[in-house]
């Protein structure tokens, strides 16, 4: 169903969704009525997010006997991990997927976070390796919603919505709090992920660019009601105050026959971006390429932002047409998730990781800088790449699973070593 923040209504069974009211004496079917709120009650209207869902048993019958697990390698803020990982650019090479079973869950592994998950404040960036799918082990999320990028394999987000088919190119957004399994469609998978602790994610204002361009509300789309009705030992995972819990259930909690509102998962095909940019000289601000914001209290500068760099043509004359050199408050952590970025052709691969953060220096390499300086400026398409940034305005600090890996690129600051004086006078 298309359409960002619309009101939905939806039934796996006809007959399953009341008529005119939410909470009818006896609801349809003998299912349960259940709000799900993402907000407080008393959010203004249009900030207002909930849905009602009819449900085989309430949440409540899902959610007896937790028992606190180790979680992992999934960190969450404020992160007290040891690091002597020294001030610096970083940048990892991609993660293998191990040879032991993993599903999303198991293989979620923590790089970075910031902020305070308690008190909405900050996110943490992740990455995922599977090489199974969750069968009957279901997830929520108390700490943050959860944006999924994948970089290898297609994925199938069974949510108590329905279902996602989440492939390359596509990202999907997981509501906090909403229960959900990871099916594999192929034999791996590898991604990202940003647990957004904040505000929840929306599209960004677009100012005077109009009411067009960037990312298009009908371009995202929430899924058709689909359910589970499984009698059978499972096991729900719930992370709450950065510790995983775990409960043993006997039947599935993807039990929702229909539900209404307008709080719900969602993907999009980030290949529908409508990139916007300079037509006659210099290089836009990366923030024209947000797709979404996680908004904070400080007007224009966000919690956590979204960002891509797509395909896009570049025409601009007598410009340095990469990204320039910068010093920037907003903490950056990026990935490729395919194709070549043009401001550092070698050493960043697709399924890589770079981490700047607040007031580090840092743009192209030397080898970037001398031929972007020296070439001809027709007009040229960027084709076949996708990269992106999860952004912040908190500094993002390493964990110590990523302060630890071989896979960290010692050398990565070297890159810009070569880079020669050229004043004269």
């Amino acid at each position: 169903m298309p359409g960002f923040g619309n009101s939905f209504s939806t039934e796996a069974v006809e007959g399953a969704l009341p008529i005119g009211r939410n909470s009818p004496q006896r609801a349809p079917l003998g299912l349960y009525a259940e709000q799900f709120s993402g907000t407080a009650f008393t959010a203004p209207r249009g900030q207002n997010r909930r849905s009602w869902f009819y449900r085989i048993r309430p949440s409540v019958s899902h959610t007896r006997g937790f028992r606190t697990i180790d979680a992992g390698l999934i960190r969450t803020a404020p992160c007290r991990d040891e690091s002597d990982i020294p001030l610096s650019q970083l940048r990892w090479r991609p993660i293998d997927v191990p040879q032991e079973p993993c599903d999303f869950l198991s293989a979620l592994r923590t790089i970075a976070t910031c902020g305070d998950a308690a008190t909405h404040i900050g996110m943490a960036a992740h990455v995922y390796v599977a090489n199974r799918s969750m069968g009957n082990r279901y997830f929520s999320n108390a700490d943050g919603e959860m944006l999924i990028v994948p970089q290898h394999g297609a994925l199938d987000l069974f949510t108590e919505c329905g279902r996602l088919q989440v492939g390359l190119g596509d990202i999907a957004i997981i509501p906090r709090g909403l229960k959900f399994k990871v099916d594999l469609q192929g034999d791996t998978a590898r991604g990202y992920v940003c647990e957004n602790y904040g505000a929840s994610l929306t599209l960004p204002e677009r100012g005077p660019i109009g009411a067009n361009a960037l990312a298009n509300e009908r371009d995202f789309l929430a899924p058709v009601a689909a359910f589970e009705d499984i009698d059978a030992p499972s096991q729900l995972y719930f992370k709450a105050f950065g510790r995983l819990h775990v409960a043993e259930i006997d039947h599935s909690p993807l039990d929702v026959v229909a539900w209404h509102g307008n709080l719900a998962p969602v993907k999009y095909d980030l290949r529908r971006f409508c990139p916007v940019g300079a037509l006659l000289y210099d290089h836009p601000d990366p923030s024209i390429y947000t797709v979404l914001t996680s908004l904070s209290d400080t007007p224009g500068t966000a919690n956590m932002d979204f960002v891509i760099f797509p395909e896009r043509w570049l025409v601009t004359e007598n410009t340095f047409r990469p990204p320039w050199y910068h010093v920037n408050l907003m903490s950056e952590f990026m990935g490729l998730v395919y194709g070549v970025y043009d401001a550092k052709p070698t050493g960043f691969v697709p399924g890589a990781m770079s981490l700047h953060n607040s007031m580090l220096p840092h743009g192209p390499d030397v080898e970037s800088f001398d031929r972007a300086s020296a070439r001809e400026l027709v007009p040229e398409k960027l084709s076949g790449t996708l990269a992106f940034m999860f952004e912040s305005r908190f500094m993002l600090n390493p964990t110590g699973y990523a302060s630890g890996l071989e896979l960290l690129d010692e050398r990565y600051p070297d890159c810009w070593v070569p880079l020669e004086r050229h004043f004269r006078r």
